[in-house]
Order: C-alpha cells, then structure tokens, then sequence
C-alpha cells in the first residue's frame, strides 16, 4: 500500500515469529513499532503484589521485543489495565499511583539498558480512571523523571478529553513527545470525521517532531480487543479500504 511501517500490538508474544516478522518487514522496507495490550493480569498499579509484578515482567517483555525489532519505543497504557474505571478515595489513589511510580522506574532503567524509550499514553475515561489527560500523563512522566520514560498520544483520545489537541501537542512538546497514533474522532478513517487535522499537523511540525504518525484502528478486532475499545460496528466498508484511503489523507497532509 505504501506505508513506512507497521505497529504490532503483542497481546500474545508466543503467537508471533518475531524473526520472520523482522526479516519480512526489512524485505518490504517497513519500519517497526511495538505496543503493549494491558489486560487486568498486566496492571502494576493494582492491590496484587503478584498482578503487579505480572505487569512489570510483560513490559520488560515488549521492551526486550522492541529492541529486538529495532523499535525505538514501546507505547500503550502502562500504568494501569484497561477498563479500570471506578470512584476511589483519594487515598487509594495515591497508593496506586505510588505503585505505578515504583514499577515505571524500574521499566525505565530496562528500557535505558535495551535503548528504548517507554510511551505513556493516556486514555480516554472510559478505558481508564488514572491517566486520560496531557496534563495527568505530564504529571506522572515527571514525577518519575527518567529518560527514557516519555508521552504517547493517541489523538482519538485527546479528541474525548482535551480541549484542544494541537495545544496539547505543544504543550508537551518534543522532548517529551515519543510517538503518535493518529485516529480519527470515531476510530474510523484519517479525514472523514471532526478532527482538526491540519491543526495537529502544524503542532507537530511546530514542536519539530521527528517520530512516527501511525494509523492505529480495528478494522477485524479480536472478541478481546472489540469488548475493550467498544468496537460493536465496521468502522469502514473493508479493513483494507480504511488502510488505504487514511494512508492517502496522511500523505496529503503531511507530505
């Protein structure tokens, strides 16, 4: 089709020959990207000492993959699983956040000897009650301050929870901005819903982002993956066709 690369999602890491996978991506010339799958036995913010460790060990996981990939990064909701939505007292939030500190600076060092940088990426409030904002994720990342812990953004999140998606591109800025996946305000295709595209476009190019722009939806979700990002209708006529026509929006606007 005519893209530079491809992200692989590990919810399963024994479901993939990584080997093959690298040598066929260096024969097409696709660059790779990793991200994570953070179902409730992958949470190390949770009450389970034995849960948390299980979350830690999957990232060093993803981690180690990524550098064997040749990934830069390694992306996705690190700090806490999916779905975990629920009022708590502010006590328990601060408990669980110290446990997510405590791991993410563990990650952080994995991540250093392996030469990958770390993406947090906040989530929208339905996915997740601990970091749906620029402002939370900004928050965390310093309060942890590693190098190689930085922001992940997903713009069909920030569409839900920012007021303003470009101002919080600039707002992070470069230094701390490690990857972008770009969706379109109902996961559909790049230009066909309410986006301010072109405003996204210059705050990146303003900041001087030098990552990747992914395309990240559910064309033929897995029972798993439908249930945790609410996908209950196509998001397109066809998985290919919504590849193709946002690749075609992407090269348009970004050149």
């Amino acid at each position: 089709m005519g893209y530079d690369g491809i992200e692989i999602a590990v919810e399963d890491k024994e479901l993939i020959d990584w080997a093959r996978l690298k040598d066929l991506a260096k024969q097409v010339g696709l660059n790779l990207t990793i991200s994570g799958a953070f179902g409730p036995d992958r949470d190390i913010s949770s009450d389970d000492p034995a849960v948390r460790e299980n979350g830690f060990n999957y990232i060093v996981d993803c981690i180690k993959i990524a550098q064997a990939m040749d990934s830069p990064i390694f992306t996705g909701p690190v700090y806490s699983a999916v779905g975990k939505t629920r009022y708590v007292t502010a006590e328990q939030k601060q408990q669980e956040r110290a446990w997510c500190v405590e791991n993410l600076l563990r990650v952080g060092d994995v991540a250093r000897e392996c030469g990958v940088v770390v993406g947090v990426e906040p989530l929208n409030r339905f996915e997740t009650d601990m970091v749906n904002t620029a402002d939370q994720a900004l928050s965390l990342v310093n309060e942890i301050a590693h190098p190689n812990i930085k922001i992940s953004l997903d713009t069909f999140h920030g569409n839900i929870e920012e007021k303003s998606i470009p101002a919080m591109i600039r707002k992070i800025g470069k230094e701390l901005l490690c990857h972008v996946q770009g969706n379109e305000s109902d996961r559909g295709t790049p230009g066909t819903g309410n986006l301010d595209w072109v405003g996204i476009k210059e705050s990146l190019t303003d900041i001087g982002y030098d990552g990747a722009v992914v395309l990240e939806t559910f064309g033929a979700p897995s029972k798993e993956l439908a249930k945790a990002a609410s996908i209950w209708r196509p998001l397109a006529n066809s998985p290919d066709e919504l590849a193709s026509e946002g690749l075609a929006f992407y090269k348009k606007l970004f050149g």
